[in-house]
């Protein structure tokens, strides 16, 4: 498919389908916590997600070489990447698919803030500061707001999101700023998956019992999450970027909180309040100023 420079139909709907099937990779996360110790969990599906884009690259005829220089990079986004998952997984295992999915989107607000410190060219303008503003808000609302169920509101598990928020963030800089923007996005993954797998599998020796009485559906769970988002979606989405202009890409940010408590709601019958909603609301207006491209003159 040819470069275009707006988003048309179909990537409309391809970008918001992907924007849903994030948000549903939360609630499978959650029903597989259940089964499985969280970064045992995280580490399996890095493990298995390695293996397919690896296969799927060698399908293709793209090089998995490791350019020279990219070494230290390499690891080190794929530490950041384990740590992001360490935190993301565990934040589900303490507190609800809704609240999570409204602090741990507000990585882009997280990205804009550092690129503004640590990347010449990308500084905050006026929107990009005002929806920093707003997102913000949102985060400490969503943060100090309990639910009725301290089970499902844990702070803990709360600051855990805000924490896999801000280490995806680090991610997206560390692809940007450092000698892996040389290589293909696809590489960038495998970097990420083949390094983070054997930090979070030994990882989950510190965390307790590795199963927890699973069942089939855990493991159907844990195969969707190495087939399905982390191989299939992710690539689906750099197939995308490639395609679309990135500003356009990263717009669609904004539905996944808002699809997030809305499966939450839905599918685990999760408690959505009053303060939750006005979060939810402040982050997306954020999100949606963050992302916009300034006019042209």
């Amino acid at each position: 498919m040819d470069r275009k420079t707006q988003i048309d139909a179909f990537g409309a709907i391809s970008l918001t389908g992907f924007a849903l099937l994030l948000a549903f990779n939360q609630v499978i996360i959650k029903q597989v916590n259940e089964g499985l110790q969280p970064v045992f969990f995280a580490g399996l599906r890095s493990l298995g997600g390695a293996v397919v884009i690896f296969l799927w690259m060698k399908a293709r005829g793209l090089s998995v070489a490791i350019k020279p220089g990219t070494v230290p990079a390499g690891l080190a986004i794929g530490v950041v990447f384990a740590f992001e998952f360490i935190c993301l997984f565990w934040a589900l295992d303490l507190t609800s698919v809704t609240r999570t999915s409204v602090i741990f989107y507000t990585m882009p607000m997280w990205l804009a803030l550092a690129a503004h410190f640590l990347i010449p060219g990308d500084r905050l303008t006026p929107m990009k500061s005002a929806g920093l503003v707003l997102a913000f808000i949102g985060v400490v609302i969503a943060l100090t707001l309990r639910g009725d169920s301290a089970g499902e509101t844990s702070l803990l598990g709360d600051f855990l999101a805000l924490l896999g928020a801000m280490a995806w963030a680090a991610i997206a800089l560390c692809a940007r700023a450092t000698k892996l923007n040389q290589v293909r996005p696809e590489m960038q993954l495998l970097w990420q998956l083949t390094v983070s797998a054997p930090v979070l599998l030994l990882a989950a020796l510190f965390f307790g019992p590795l199963l927890r009485e699973p069942e089939f559906i855990h493991w159907v769970g844990l195969g969707a999450q190495i087939l399905v988002i982390v191989s299939a979606g992710f690539l689906f989405w750099l197939w995308l970027l490639s395609i679309y202009p990135a500003s356009s890409v990263a717009a669609f940010s904004f539905l996944s909180p808002v699809f997030g408590v809305g499966l939450g709601w839905l599918m685990l019958d999760e408690q959505v309040g009053a303060g939750l909603l006005v979060a939810l609301t402040l982050v997306c207006l954020g999100l949606i100023l963050i992302n916009r491209p300034p006019k042209r003159r």
